[in-house]
């Protein structure tokens, strides 16, 4: 089955419809499947659930949907460095589900591998835990926390096959790989596609099973989320 779409657009124009949950590789504005996002806001869709570790910045990645109020609610760890999102979480116009970053990253695996739900002590005792299950092992507490499922991953990655292999670059594996398997229908955006083959199998670090379509991007932008710069002695 041919998985290569000509456009972001494309790939995305008969899976899409309002109320979803769709989950996206990135921590911060590193390895964001930024055309992606272009083509998921240009769908015009609404009332969507976003998972993701936060919403990049005011004007990259997803916050470019939480500007144009496609995103009814967030599931993430961190909530820094996009003033809209904070604005709209403030006013009580956006529902946000906090997660601690671990969680989180297991909550995506325990999807894509089937598991419903598992125990942590993440949490315990604090705002996170509230309404959900605690049992005691080994004397220590525990709190339940469920799988994160979702309609639509969509990932980015450095180089695909045609049949799908991904490979990563360095950092910008972050969340991708675990998003990934957590949807029932997952969109990769790559810097390039080679033939199958033509990545030693040692270096795959998704496999194609996972990924059901694939858009090129061959110049994606690298913005600098916050700049930083030290103060030199003379």
């Amino acid at each position: 089955m041919e998985k290569i779409y000509s456009s972001a657009d494309e790939a995305l124009a008969d899976i899409l419809m309002d109320g979803q949950t769709i989950a996206i590789g990135g921590f911060g504005v590193c390895g964001i499947p930024e055309k992606l996002i272009m083509a998921l806001r240009d769908s015009g869709i609404t009332g969507l659930t976003c998972i993701s570790n936060n919403a990049g910045i005011d004007d990259f990645g997803l916050g470019i949907l939480l500007k144009t109020r496609q995103i009814k609610k967030m599931v993430s760890s961190y909530v820094g460095e996009n003033k809209e999102f904070e604005r709209q979480y403030l006013a009580g116009e956006l529902e946000l589900e906090f997660t601690p970053q671990g969680t989180l990253a297991e909550r995506l695996r325990a999807a894509g591998a089937g598991i419903p739900a598992f125990f942590t002590r993440t949490g315990v005792g604090t705002v996170i835990a509230d309404g959900k299950e605690e049992r005691v092992f080994d004397g220590k507490r525990y709190i339940m926390e469920t799988a994160l499922n979702a309609d639509v991953s969509l990932v980015k990655a450095f180089i695909a096959d045609r049949s799908g292999n991904l490979v990563f670059s360095r950092t910008a594996r972050n969340f991708n790989p675990d998003v990934a398997m957590a949807g029932k229908i997952t969109v990769a955006e790559v810097e390039k596609v080679v033939e199958v083959g033509e990545i030693d199998p040692d270096d795959v670090h998704l496999p194609g099973i996972f990924v059901d379509r694939i858009v090129v991007n061959s110049n994606p932008e690298k913005p600098v989320e916050r700049r930083s710069f030290r103060t030199r002695s003379n």
